[in-house]
């Protein structure tokens, strides 16, 4: 039986990717119209097979191997060759390596605190934003319009970066904005040349743009480089990820490369993942009500959870879990079959790429009910319990999945817990935001807001 979905066309797919978008968007409508697996064309692998049953899926999960092309724009970040498409045998144990550094909870709860400081000194500065009135100011409610408007993605995005620095790396970074926009400038480039058109317009703007890229990848070398050499030397602590990577006889470049990715995925996912639940909780002040209301529940008058408060924060993991759930940060991944595959009837020849449509799959009406409504409690224990294990995959799929999954909830978590329990969020008057494809599932001018100290008698009642 023939996977159903569109007709080939000359240029491989491109412009159906750029009408729709983007490819996570075009993943929603190829599903829409053709069910829930799909043959389209795949810009950087040719032909590619869509699945976004969770079900389904099931058959795909053991799959430990991705298709070179399609992430070949982190090539430019990779002296000793892409991370990201290592071979299984080779990814195995340099997999062992992060989880054994990453995925500690002692480490967790030891780090905590530093967490908590630096996030502390994030909302210390936006509350001089909020006693200093802009031009966004709105106090048609009462007086409770807030001051100077912060950026949501940039700001937390660069704690995040902080927070892996602190963890995993020994050291800061002297500009960890810059390193931010820098990896923006880079993966924008490169991951231009795979999904955007054709541009008219001169040569030279073209060159500008390839320019400013090797100028971000310049200084991303010597951001990785300054954090390699402010190392102590040894294995400091069991999260001491340069230490474990010298233990292990990795090569100097792999070793830089391999801090180039960590900074890479851990503060993307952790900063956009927060940044899309406050917005959502702005969205929604129901929700907001019932978070902070917990938040003062169980915090009392402390302004940070310890450690084992946050298994007590079960509504605010619930608010984190729909927020990924409908602004995943990573909207897609993608595997090669080893051998044929069936799958839903359909078989799948070896060497086929499989592509998992994260967001599509969580917008699967079959197992989430209204899916684009913003609903936390579809998270409680009993409505988790009727759902598919993979119907929720914010982190990725079996032996490729994020290693950093549980410290990026830890820090998400409190990241949310101090600055909901400080402030109110509103998005600034006039200000859209607009999802767009990157590396991750960004805003295309960031997410504005004012933020004001909450009164905690006006948020509980």
């Amino acid at each position: 039986m023939d996977i159903p979905g569109p007709e080939p066309r000359a240029d491989g797919g491109v412009k159906a990717v750029a009408d729709a978008g983007g490819l996570h968007r075009y993943q929603l409508e190829l599903h829409a119209a053709y069910g829930p697996v799909v043959r389209f064309q795949l810009p950087g692998a040719d032909t590619a097979v869509s699945i976004a049953d969770p079900v389904l899926l099931e058959a795909t999960a053991h799959l430990d191997e991705r298709p070179e092309g399609l992430f070949s724009f982190l090539d430019p970040l990779c002296e000793a060759g892409n991370l990201q498409v290592l071979p299984a045998a080779e990814h195995t144990p340099w997999r062992r390596l992060l989880l054994t550094v990453l995925a500690g909870r002692p480490s967790h709860e030891r780090h905590l605190p530093r967490f908590t400081a630096l996030t502390t000194a994030l909302a210390d500065r936006w509350a001089e934003h909020a006693e200093h009135p802009g031009h966004d100011r709105d106090d048609g409610d009462g007086g409770d319009g807030g001051g100077r408007p912060v950026e949501l993605q940039k700001d937390l995005t660069a704690l995040s970066l902080r927070m892996i620095c602190a963890y995993a790396l020994g050291s800061g970074v002297t500009d960890p904005e810059g390193v931010v926009t820098a990896f923006e400038r880079v993966l924008t480039a490169h991951l231009g040349k795979l999904y955007r058109p054709p541009r008219p317009g001169p040569p030279d703007e073209e060159a500008e743009r390839t320019e400013r890229a090797d100028a971000a990848l310049a200084f991303l070398r010597g951001a990785v480089d300054e954090v390699i050499a402010a190392h102590r030397g040894g294995r400091a602590e069991r999260s001491d990820l340069i230490g474990a990577l010298v233990e292990a006889g990795e090569t100097p470049a792999r070793i830089r490369d391999t801090v180039m990715m960590t900074m890479l995925a851990a503060h993307h996912t952790t900063g956009v993942a927060v940044s899309w639940a406050l917005y959502l909780l702005a969205l929604h002040p129901g929700a907001a009500g019932r978070a902070t209301a917990e938040l003062d529940r169980v915090l009392g008058e402390r302004a940070a959870p310890a450690y084992t408060d946050l298994r007590r924060l079960t509504y605010l993991e619930m608010v984190l879990k729909e927020a990924m759930r409908l602004c995943p940060p990573g909207p897609y991944g993608a595997r090669r079959t080893d051998a044929e595959l069936v799958v839903g009837g359909y078989g799948i020849p070896a060497g086929t790429t499989v592509f998992y449509p994260f967001w599509a799959i969580h917008m699967n009406p079959d197992h989430w009910p209204e899916p684009e409504r913003f609903r936390p409690e579809r998270f409680t224990p009993r409505e988790t319990a009727k759902r598919p294990r993979l119907a929720h995959v914010p982190f990725g799929i079996g032996p490729r999945s994020c290693e950093g999954a549980r410290l990026a909830v830890v820090e998400a978590e409190l990241i949310l817990a101090v600055l909901l329990k400080r402030f109110r969020f509103r998005l600034v008057p006039g200000h859209e935001v607009v999802p767009v494809e990157r590396f991750v599932l960004w805003a295309a001018d960031d997410i504005r807001m004012t933020v004001s100290p909450r009164g905690r008698r006006q948020d509980v009642s």
